[in-house]
């Protein structure tokens, strides 16, 4: 079997329009073959999401592919927006763009988890040019009411942990029932991935005011679908992932994307909520295959 590819990994920083500092995280093989990938994260979430996945696409011996990840204004190492307004899909929109112009990439396989599937897709509506397929992570152009309310209740408002172990608890008590399968170490691991220490203190590795974007979402008040948005990506290879335990993304609106998308790939995984947190082995492969078939010689 071939040896696995050592990578680089290191940081970037673009400057968006508004003289923001947007951190992206590359992971390098030294001879890398095919198309960049392009990691999206959720609402609050990282690049340290993708850090799994981008290790196995960047590493795998048969195929090393050069792999970013975008932290959105105010979230991980990006920095934080004086006016919390601007934390909206078209400012960020905006930032991907200038992004994808900074760093000279002309066209990627786009993998897009939540927050980050709606940029993709916002993305095929103003210029699809730059996607040259897309995994839609537990997102698609129904986003079901019950799983934003949820979100809502606990963005910017998880209680203070005193340390990491506080904050395992605090995550497994907000996030178990979606992810019963998770032990005490990957709890500790997503503590670590969701809070850092600033003055002694821990908090959110996202800026709270995000929350702010989220006051709008009240019962009885559905969002707007993004139909036109997902039927932009008409002709391009296109895989959903949906978390068997979502309240985010139903089946009943899988169904429908495959129904207008034919050739749509769908990749179910069990005992894992909103979002699927893309570490296990049989996704990943999975999303190797996609990519796999997407860059097959004629395609």
């Amino acid at each position: 079997m071939p040896a696995t590819v050592a990578i680089t990994v290191r940081s970037q920083f673009v400057t968006a329009a508004d003289g923001l500092k947007l951190h992206v995280r590359l992971h390098e093989p030294p001879q890398p073959s095919g198309l960049p990938v392009f990691c999206l994260p959720g609402l609050t979430r990282t690049t340290a999401d993708f850090d799994v996945l981008a290790h196995a696409l960047a590493a795998n011996p048969e195929a090393p592919h050069r792999v970013i990840a975008l932290d959105s204004r105010g979230r991980g190492l990006s920095d934080y927006d004086a006016d919390p307004a601007n934390y909206n899909v078209a400012t960020e929109l905006a930032d991907l763009l200038t992004v994808l112009t900074a760093l000279a990439i002309e066209r990627a396989i786009f993998i897009g988890t939540s927050r980050g599937g709606i940029l993709t897709m916002l993305l095929a509506a103003v210029n699809k040019a730059p996607i040259a397929a897309a995994v839609l992570n537990d997102i698609g152009p129904v986003i079901e009411l019950d799983g934003l309310l949820r979100i809502k209740g606990y963005v910017g408002r998880m209680p203070a942990p005193r340390d990491y172990d506080d904050a395992a608890r605090i995550m497994r008590t907000t996030m178990g029932p979606q992810f019963p399968r998770l032990t005490e170490a990957d709890w500790q691991a997503s503590a670590r991935r969701t809070f850092k220490v600033i003055d002694g203190r821990l908090v959110p590795t996202y800026d709270v005011r995000l929350a702010d974007g989220l006051k709008a979402i009240e019962p009885g008040q559905p969002q707007p679908t993004l139909w036109d948005q997902f039927n932009a990506l008409a002709g391009t290879p296109l895989m959903v992932i949906r978390g068997a335990l979502t309240d985010l993304l139903s089946q009943a609106t899988v169904d429908a994307m495959a129904a207008a998308h034919p050739g749509l790939e769908v990749v179910h995984v069990p005992d894992e909520g909103h979002p699927p947190l893309l570490t296990d082995a049989p996704t990943i492969a999975r999303i190797e295959a996609f990519i796999a078939k997407v860059e097959a010689p004629g395609r």
